[in-house]
């Protein structure tokens, strides 16, 4: 393994493990009201574009590190749609039920 594919490999397991606490807390929480669907929809379309490339030119690190963002970021986006109902649910409220709110906005 070159010194090149090596270093793609580690900076693409860097960024790709990025996503990870994200995903965690999602799925431990079941509360994704302030996750915006856009932000994983608009990545997993330019890594799919990535590893269609990566593919293209036979580069292992630019396919390894899309695919596992491919699945990290499709997993935000399935738990959005799927967890979207229990954020309206009375005990994942985020606010206590004391909190006032603000006046003047």
């Amino acid at each position: 393994m070159s010194g090149a594919t090596l270093l793609g490999l580690v900076a693409g397991a860097v960024t790709s493990i990025a996503v990870i606490p994200q995903v965690v807390k999602a799925y431990r929480s079941r509360q994704v009201r302030d996750l915006s669907i856009w932000q994983p929809v608009f990545l997993v379309v330019g890594m799919v574009l990535w590893f269609a490339y990566g593919v293209m030119i036979g580069d292992l690190p630019l396919m390894a590190a899309n695919l596992f963002s491919i699945a990290c970021n499709g997993a935000l986006i399935v738990m959005k749609v799927r967890f979207r109902g229990d954020d309206n649910d009375a005990g994942n409220n985020y606010l206590s039920e004391k909190t006032e709110p603000m006046e003047g906005l």
